[in-house]
């Protein structure tokens, strides 16, 4: 049975207030999917610091299916220590974007990641990164997603 458009429409508005994202799914058709740059459509992320933007390619994040996103970073830009329920696959598509790993941010136990570069962080590894310049990286994994952060006041979601 098809869904009602209506319906449709209301659970992808759901996903963009609360995700701040496009629902972009896997297809159900079965068929190819060409994903041109230039046609991606970005958002702010809510549960980063602002200033990062998010398109999503595949997904949705929060249900237990493979996700793809790509992110941007302007430059200057801090993402405190976090953590996330499942499998982080990050691969840098251009500027450099510096990760590492621990509870608290600290630049010298970070390393830098150059466009080609990619890491794998495991479920619910404390981790913190940052950039210089603007940065646009794709990340991907299976949901459900989710960013918990080890200070919660780091998290913006809770600030005015």
């Amino acid at each position: 049975m098809k869904a009602n458009p209506i319906v449709r429409l209301a659970c992808a508005a759901a996903l963009v207030a609360v995700f701040g994202q496009s629902p972009g799914s896997a297809w159900a058709d079965g068929s190819h999917r060409m994903v041109v740059a230039k046609d991606l459509k970005w958002a702010d992320v809510p549960s980063l610091p602002p200033g990062a933007k998010i398109s999503v390619i595949e997904g949705p994040m929060s249900d237990a299916v493979p996700f793809t996103v790509r992110l941007k970073f302007p430059a200057n830009y801090q993402i405190p220590a976090h953590m996330h329920p499942a499998v982080e696959r990050v691969t840098v598509l251009s500027g450099v974007f510096h990760m590492g790993t621990g509870d608290k941010f600290d630049s010298a136990r970070g390393m830098p990641l150059n466009a080609g570069d990619m890491m794998i962080m495991v479920a619910n590894s404390p981790h913190f990164a940052w950039t210089k310049e603007e940065t646009t990286v794709q990340l991907h994994g299976t949901g459900p997603w989710g960013v918990t952060y080890i200070n919660p006041a780091d998290d913006p979601r809770k600030k005015p």
